[in-house]
């Protein structure tokens, strides 16, 4: 594993230029990443465009965000695929499941809703301008929640025996804590993930599965 770490002051250019020798040009590295946020300022898109899709581990790209809808890409964004991988391995089916997704990012809001919508799930996608939140997500059967909110879901906002998981990684003065206030969804759903311990360890690992993914890219 490479890592490159650019001091504050280096211009974009000269991270463009290593970005394209890593990506398209240097046959010993199968996988590559950007870690974000970006300096203010830099084009993370752009960035982003640079890199071979094959080579894209995070599925960030344009061309496996497009292949996302179709069910066919080449990377999965790993914090939806690690979900989708520890609701399945534990006996839950997104078939005819209503799933109600809190946050639209390209990160996870949006492929979880992609992953969740090709496994035959009705799927609500809610935001920062859904009006009455706890209405949407008193109906899911499987209620995912990202939104960098501290125990943004209560429990009265969770149906009973719902699928809770939590998705929240936010610092607060009595440690981590997640989206969900998780005591009080705890004593109402019937299945929930902890934080920290519960999604993050998944993304980490279907990060190492892309890379395994891309290794197998390279070797076609």
């Amino acid at each position: 594993m490479k890592h490159h770490k650019f001091p504050n002051d280096l211009r974009e250019e000269e991270v463009i230029k290593d970005i394209i020798c890593l990506a398209n040009e240097d046959p010993s590295v199968a996988g590559i990443m950007i870690q974000l946020p970006l300096p203010d300022g830099w084009d993370s898109r752009e960035l982003m465009e640079l890199i071979d899709p094959r080579k894209d581990v995070d599925g960030l790209t344009y061309t496996n965000i497009g292949m996302l809808w179709s069910g066919e890409a080449m990377h999965y964004p790993c914090t939806a695929k690690g979900i989708d991988y520890l609701l399945h391995e534990n006996g839950i089916d997104f078939a005819g499941k209503h799933v109600v997704v809190v946050g639209r990012s390209d990160i996870v809001g949006k492929p979880m809703a992609a992953i969740a919508l090709e496994n035959n799930a009705t799927i609500t996608i809610c935001h920062s301008k859904t009006k009455n939140l706890a209405e949407h997500t008193k109906m899911a059967d499987i209620l995912v929640v990202a939104v960098g909110k501290p125990r943004l879901v209560t429990g009265d906002m969770v149906k009973p025996g719902a699928v809770v998981v939590d998705v929240g990684i936010n610092r607060t003065e009595n440690g981590l804590v997640g989206d969900v206030d998780f005591d009080s969804v705890a004593e109402v759903a019937g299945w929930i993930t902890p934080v920290p311990g519960g999604v993050g360890p998944m993304t980490v690992a279907m990060l190492m599965n892309n890379v395994a993914r891309a290794l197998d890219f390279m070797e076609d």
